[in-house]
């Protein structure tokens, strides 16, 4: 029974709360959205106009009749004006020269004697090996003893070893005999022979032929009609894309947020555009009004308040 008067409490409360919020707004349509912390206001949308590239035309297309000539052409042509004939010739005889070897001395063998051959050979003999020896040096410059002989420096030292050269000669080869081939002796004998015998032959004498060059009509004269194209030039123009003038929910900035420092950013950005705002200085005044409006309508922005779109295209945080 308790839980079934809460709930009617509670329908009771939501009905009286949604008929006082329904009250408070003064128009027959609502913003889009309902999100906590969002404000919107009704801003007068601008035309839209967008520049397009039109093809205008300048001249229109035209005909034109030309007169083609006639076209000739010179052409070449060998005639003969004498003919052919021929003649005999006596050739005389040709003669070639010859060479013949003819041998003067035959090929001979000759014994010839060949010396032995010695080689000589040096080699190191060992006379005395190393040894040890004690050697006198000299006298001790400090030496006090009355004995002269206490007074000298002996130090053992290596006597090296003693060699002597030997040298033996010794046969490599013995002498031997070889035979000598001497080869047979030539001497050239040139004589000049005959080659080709005298004959009489027959030449020819080639025809006469003479260029001659005439003027050949190869198209006769006619009359051409020709399309002249039509001109056109490239202009701007400018076409509404979007009618404006009536007024849709947009979302502003909430009275919360536009503090001081927000709207000094915003005459700070509009006045590096070119936009005149009077100073800056924190205050919605008329100049800034007037400025923040002539920047939406150059822009094609929603114009009436300080809306969220217009902040981003300022670059300006919404937060």
């Amino acid at each position: 029974m308790k839980n079934l008067v809460l709930l009617a409490l509670l329908f009771l409360g939501v009905n009286a709360f949604a008929q006082t919020t329904s009250s408070d707004i003064p128009f027959s349509d609502l913003p889009p959205t309902n999100e906590f912390g969002k404000c919107y206001a009704k801003c007068r949308v601008p035309d839209v106009y967008e520049t397009f590239d039109v093809q205008v035309l300048v001249r229109p297309e035209t005909k034109k009749l030309s007169k083609v000539p006639a076209r000739y052409e010179t052409q070449t042509e060998r005639v003969m004006i004498k003919e052919g004939s021929s003649y005999f010739k006596t050739v005389p005889a040709t003669f070639k020269t010859e060479t013949e070897q003819i041998l003067v001395e035959g090929e001979k063998k000759v014994v010839r004697t060949v010396p032995a051959k010695y080689k000589t050979e040096s080699k190191q003999v060992l006379v005395s090996e190393a040894q040890g020896s004690w050697v006198k040096k000299k006298r001790a410059p400090n030496c006090l003893s009355q004995n002269p002989d206490d007074c000298y420096i002996v130090c053992y030292e290596q006597i090296p070893a003693k060699y002597r050269t030997e040298t033996n000669t010794y046969e490599v080869s013995p002498a031997t005999t070889t035979e000598d081939v001497i080869p047979a002796r030539y001497t050239t004998l040139t004589k000049k022979v005959l080659d080709q015998p005298a004959r009489t032959i027959e030449v020819p004498i080639e025809p006469v032929y003479k260029t001659v060059t005439r003027r050949v009509l190869v198209e006769p004269e006619t009359v051409r009609e020709e399309v002249v194209p039509a001109t056109f030039k490239t202009v701007k123009e400018r076409r509404l894309v979007r009618t404006g003038g009536f007024t849709v929910w947009t979302e502003i900035l909430c009275e919360s947020k536009t503090t001081n420092s927000k709207l000094s950013a915003v005459q700070s950005a509009l006045q590096a555009k070119g936009y005149n705002v009077g100073g800056v200085d924190g205050k919605m005044g008329l100049k800034t009004q007037t400025a923040l409006k002539q920047y939406q309508t150059d822009m094609g922005l929603p114009t009436g308040n300080l809306n969220i779109e217009t902040l981003k295209s300022l670059g300006i945080d919404v937060e």
